[in-house]
C-alpha cells in the first residue's frame, strides 16, 4: 500500500529529470509520448529574459503533459538562426549541424526505448531553425526502421493562433507571462506616452526595430508595453492544447 501511495503521489510530475525509471515508465503506460523543448539564448529586450524561448517551449510542453500524459525532457537551449545573433548574450550556432545531430541522437534513443510519440518543440522560430525541424521530421517519416512518431515544429507553426507569433512583443510576453510572470518587466522598457513606436509603414517587423535609439529595439511584433497580462493564461492554455492535439493524433 505505501509504495502505490508513493507512486500515486509523484505520477502527476512530468519533468523527466525529476522521475525514477520506474515512474517513467508508469506515466508512459498511460501515453506513450515524449516532450522535448528547444530553445535559443537570445535577447529579448530589457524587459525579458534571455532564455524565453526555452522557457515558454518547456512550459508549454509541462501543461500538455499534465492534460493529456507524457513526459518532458529538460530544455535544449540551442537554437540558429534570425537577426539577433549580434545582440548582447545571444548565444546563437552559426548552423544548424550540430543541433540537427544532437536531436536525432535523443530521437533514435526515445525510439530504441519504444516510445511512440516524440514531440520536439521549438520556442524559437527563425526560418533556419524551422526548416531544421521540418528536416528533421522528414528524415524520419522517409525511415521505416522504427514506428515512433516524430513530430517536430515550432510555436511559428500554429494556424489560427489568436495572438500573432512575434519576438519579444505581445505574443511571447503573454506567453511568459503565464509561465513566470516574476520574469516579466514591461517598466523596463521606455513609457509608451512620452516614446512612441514610430514604424515606417506601421510595420512593426521593419528593419528600423534593429537602431538601438528605437524604444522597442530588437522587438518584433505588436508593442508589449499594451499587452493585458489577465490574458497570458488563456494563451498559454490554447498553445498547450494545440500540441496536445498534435501529440495525441493517431
Amino acid at each position: 500500500m505505501a509504495k502505490e501511495l508513493l507512486r500515486m503521489s509523484t505520477v502527476t510530475e512530468a519533468r523527466a529529470e525529476l522521475l525514477s525509471p520506474e515512474q517513467i515508465e508508469s506515466r508512459l503506460a498511460e501515453a506513450s509520448i515524449v516532450y522535448v523543448p528547444l530553445g535559443a539564448l537570445e535577447f529579448h529586450g530589457p524587459h525579458l529574459p534571455i532564455g524565453l524561448d526555452g522557457l515558454t517551449a518547456h512550459r508549454i510542453c509541462i501543461e500538455a503533459a499534465q492534460s493529456r500524459g507524457g513526459i518532458v525532457l529538460p530544455t535544449i537551449y540551442q537554437g540558429t538562426g534570425g537577426e539577433h545573433s549580434a545582440y548582447p548574450w545571444t548565444i546563437m550556432m552559426p548552423t544548424d549541424t550540430a543541433i540537427a545531430e544532437n536531436l536525432r541522437a535523443t530521437v533514435r534513443r526515445l525510439a530504441d526505448m519504444k516510445v511512440g510519440t516524440t514531440v520536439i518543440l521549438s520556442g524559437h522560430f527563425a526560418d533556419e531553425q524551422r526548416a531544421m525541424l521540418r528536416g528533421l521530421a522528414q528524415e524520419w517519416q522517409n525511415d521505416d526502421s522504427s514506428s515512433m512518431r516524430l513530430i517536430a515544429t515550432t510555436l511559428a507553426d500554429r494556424e489560427a493562433s489568436p495572438v500573432a507569433p512575434d519576438h519579444a512583443g505581445a505574443f511571447e510576453t503573454l506567453l511568459l507571462g503565464a509561465a513566470h510572470p516574476d520574469l516579466v518587466h514591461l517598466e523596463k522598457l521606455p513609457d509608451a506616452a512620452e516614446h512612441p513606436s514610430i514604424d515606417p509603414g506601421d510595420n512593426p517587423y521593419g528593419a528600423h526595430r534593429h537602431e538601438p535609439s528605437h524604444p522597442l529595439w530588437g522587438v518584433f511584433g505588436a508593442d508589449p508595453r499594451g499587452v493585458a497580462l489577465g490574458r497570458s493564461s488563456e494563451l498559454l492554455a490554447s498553445t498547450a492544447g494545440w500540441i496536445a492535439d498534435l501529440a495525441s493524433a493517431e
